[in-house]
Order: C-alpha cells, then sequence, then structure tokens
C-alpha cells in the first residue's frame, strides 16, 4: 500500500510538474507586461488603441469578456480582447501560405490576475519569424508586425499616449 501511494504521489508529480512545464513553453511564446504603477487599466486601454493608430494598425474588435460576465450575473476579474489588422500586411501572409489567417487579427489582452496586478499579453511571432523556409518578404512583414505589436503593448502598460 505504502509503495502504491508513493507511485500515485509520483506520478501525480510528474503530471504537476508535466503541467508546470506546458505553462512555461505557452510563456516562452507571449510578451507579457505589467501596467505601470500608477498606470489604470482605463489608461492603458486608452494608450493602446492611440498607440495603434499612430502605427497604421487598426482596431477591428474589442471584446469586454469581463464586462459580459458580469452583465450575465458571473463574477470576473477583468478581461478584455483587443484585435488590431493591417489589410496590407494580412495579405502578404495570407498570400504566403494561408495557415496564417490563423494568427489574425493580431490579440493584445487586458487581464487582472488573481493579486490585482494588471497585464497586457500578445502572442509572440518569434515562431513564425524564425520559420527557415519564409521568404524574405513574409519573414520582413512578420517583423514588423511583431515590433509593432509590441510598441502598441509597450504603450498600453507605460499609459504613454
Amino acid at each position: 500500500m505504502v509503495l502504491l501511494s508513493a507511485c500515485l504521489f509520483n506520478g501525480m508529480t510528474a503530471v504537476a510538474q508535466a503541467a508546470k512545464e506546458d505553462v512555461l513553453v505557452i510563456e516562452q511564446q507571449l510578451h507579457k507586461v505589467p501596467l505601470a504603477k500608477g498606470v489604470k487599466p482605463d489608461d492603458a486601454v486608452q494608450a493602446l488603441t492611440s498607440k495603434a493608430l499612430d502605427l497604421n494598425m487598426k482596431l477591428v474588435s474589442h471584446q469586454p469578456l469581463s464586462a459580459e460576465l458580469i452583465a450575465r450575473g458571473v463574477d470576473s476579474r477583468r478581461i478584455e480582447i483587443f484585435q488590431f489588422c493591417n489589410p496590407y500586411d494580412a495579405r502578404v501572409m495570407v498570400s504566403h501560405n494561408p495557415i496564417f489567417a490563423a494568427y489574425m487579427p493580431c490579440k493584445i489582452a487586458l487581464v487582472e490576475d488573481e493579486y490585482n496586478q494588471y497585464w497586457l499579453l500578445m502572442m509572440s511571432l518569434d515562431l513564425v519569424i524564425n520559420d527557415k523556409v519564409l521568404p524574405p518578404v513574409v519573414k520582413k512583414t512578420a517583423e514588423r508586425v511583431n515590433d509593432t505589436l509590441k510598441k502598441i503593448l509597450n504603450a498600453g502598460a507605460a499609459g504613454q499616449f
């Protein structure tokens, strides 16, 4: 019985470790930035949408998920998804390979964690950029989009208009 318990415990520990490693792998594919001290979430939203306009990225969708949950009577920390797109860049990427349409439009999320800390998160395009089979024009487009999104995310986190 002790041996069985030890095996079960070790098995559960291995499962927990694997889950933790999966989260680490996912986090390595993200850019995650906390809002700077004194930056309110609404200021961050205004800053990131303003910066997006400055950088020719159109806000094509805004999903205020927590507001919808609260309207349905479900308690929720703040969760909002902002989707941006530059149609010319989208055309370059999708013309090369239609699978890139799954990455569009580009998302930035505003999320409040369990410690009431607000974060801005986006998926990194580094895996796409580092693909050795991308033609130069597609790679250059992906790099530009990734850099633009990082600028938008960082402007939001800093509350800079």
